[in-house]
């Protein structure tokens, strides 16, 4: 960890041989100077891991030589130290964006701790993690076992994208390959716990049930829209907890999270049967039912998500919710500034909803673009894309927008997404759906071992194409191929982000409350 290049410049550098001698028995290595001149000549010459500069020194004094020297070495961090601790003075040296400063008289503890602070902070943060996660290893995979409700499972979720996040920076690949192992080791076990209780739920058998997409809006939307004088529902497709952590921190001068929650996507985790059922209020075999004319099968041509704000204008009539609503789904990117350029109304409306279909488009053009695939070759890159993205966005621009207007912000998804990598066979005929992680259709053949079977859809209350259609879903990070060009297709779709099936990924979806500061 030591073996760092410091360069000291104080005018009285004599008097500092002692700290000085006692920082390279630390193991660095110290250049020194007493003055802003030959500091700035040295940076010029040699690369430094970080500067201490004297702020009071005769000829060019510090707060002058701390420009120059970020002109030369515009990254090195440099820690002032100051006699005085005058505001003026501090406020010059923060706004010439110093990393740290030390009050004389100097204590050599005082300067050690500064110095592994901005030299070494990553890597003692970095360590320190990666022996939290080694301790608390043991405590997470007994979770599993424990684990008997919705919540629990959210909570072990949590826990583990947590931790993703947490190690993204470590170098250790081996602690990386552990946490990677105990998050198969997770889903395998949450889907044992869905396949056991999905149906239950469904049927309102169960006194655990979860909030669910069908239910989402009567439990936790309408809700919030009842309080609030002001509320706009943002549903960002394929939105999944971590991508909402990457993003998070952008928004805290603009918004204080209220409620960082989850709810349980339906199944299949794909937009045609999630969304319409968040805005039909319905399951799916429901919505066929009763809106016959505005549902499609998947074997049937045609747009599956054409009705959604009909579908949401009945569901609030139906629950006696007469709001001013606004409805937007923005598929394109030149929509997002189309919106803003009328923003007055959303301003007008009591509760505006607006669908945002960015990540998904994102989802599927990694799937079919090599630079996008090398761009956001595992989760954390796409996590990185996803902020990235986000803080150049329109819908960034449109959320600061609405903070100064009081709005409260529900910000949520349909489903999330799964990184895929382990192909499972299913032989099926041309009827046969063609999504990577669920299967409908006749006549399926497959390992019933492998996949949660529904062979009477009505149960778990989808519909069917036919009288014998079966549904099938892929567990964890399994992907359904045919025998037809399976090597060509496994190439082709192995590490590519999908939806459809059962993982903590897609079904546990974050729902997000915000209060706006700007208000």
């Amino acid at each position: 960890m030591n073996g760092a290049k410091i360069l000291w410049v104080d005018d009285e550098i004599d008097l500092l041989r002692p700290h000085i001698l006692f920082l390279e028995q630390k193991g660095y290595e110290v250049e020194s100077c007493n003055n802003g001149y030959d500091a700035v000549e040295l940076a010029r010459q040699t690369p430094f891991d970080l500067i201490i500069l004297d702020e009071m020194m005769p000829g060019m004094t510090g707060l002058e030589t701390l420009p120059a020297i970020k002109e030369v070495q515009p990254t090195t961090p440099v820690i002032m130290v100051t006699k005085s601790e005058e505001e003026n003075i501090m406020d010059k040296a923060i706004g010439s964006k110093i990393a740290d400063y030390i009050i004389k008289p100097v204590n050599p503890n005082q300067v050690l701790l500064s110095i592994k602070k901005n030299v070494h902070s990553q890597q003692l943060v970095t360590e320190q993690t990666t022996a939290d996660y080694r301790a608390e290893f043991g405590r997470i995979s007994t979770s599993f076992g424990d684990a008997g409700t919705f919540a629990d499972w959210c909570n072990v979720y949590r826990k583990l994208v947590n931790w993703e996040i947490e190690l993204t920076e470590s170098n250790d690949e081996s602690i990386k390959e552990i946490l990677t192992y105990q998050k198969n080791e997770a889903n395998n076990e949450y889907a044992k716990f869905v396949r056991k209780n999905y149906a239950a739920w469904i049927n309102d058998r169960d006194t655990d049930t979860p909030v669910m997409s069908h239910t989402l809006m009567r439990n936790n939307i309408f809700p919030v829209a009842d309080a609030n004088r002001k509320t706009t529902l943002l549903l960002i497709d394929n939105f999944r907890y971590d991508q909402w952590r990457s993003i998070s921190s952008c928004l805290r001068g603009w918004y204080d999270t209220e409620r960082e929650d989850f709810y349980c996507a339906i199944l299949p985790t794909a937009t045609q049967y999630a969304r319409n059922a968040i805005f039909a209020g319905l399951m799916p075999l429901a919505i066929d039912k009763l809106i016959p004319d505005k549902w499609l099968n998947d074997n049937e041509e045609g747009g599956k998500n054409l009705y959604e704000e009909d579908f949401l204008r009945r569901q609030m009539q139906s629950n006696g919710k007469n709001y001013r609503m606004t409805f937007d789904k923005l598929v394109r990117p030149e929509a997002g500034r189309k919106l803003i350029d009328n923003i007055n109304r959303i301003y007008d409306a009591d509760f505006s909803v607006i669908v945002y279909n960015f990540l998904d488009i994102l989802s599927h053009a990694r799937t079919e673009t090599e630079i996008i695939r090398e761009l956001t070759e595992d989760e954390a890159a796409f996590r990185s894309l996803t902020r990235s993205w986000f803080e150049h966005s329109d819908l960034f621009t449109l959320l600061k927008l609405l903070s100064e207007r009081g709005h409260k912000v529900i910000i949520t998804s349909d489903h999330g997404t799964i990184r895929v990598d382990n192909p499972v066979k299913v032989v099926g005929d041309r009827e046969t759906s063609t999504n990577l992680r669920y299967k409908t259709g006749r006549n399926l053949n497959y390992n019933p071992k492998e996949m949660y079977v529904v062979t009477k859809p009505e149960e778990i209350q989808l519909p069917q194409s036919n009288i014998t259609s079966t549904y099938v879903f892929a567990y964890n990070r399994d992907f359904f191929v045919y025998p037809h060009n399976t090597n060509q297709f496994i190439r082709y779709y192995r590490n590519t982000f999908q939806h459809g099936g059962i993982s903590m990924e897609e079904m546990i979806v974050p729902f997000i409350v915000l209060d706006p500061k700007g208000a």
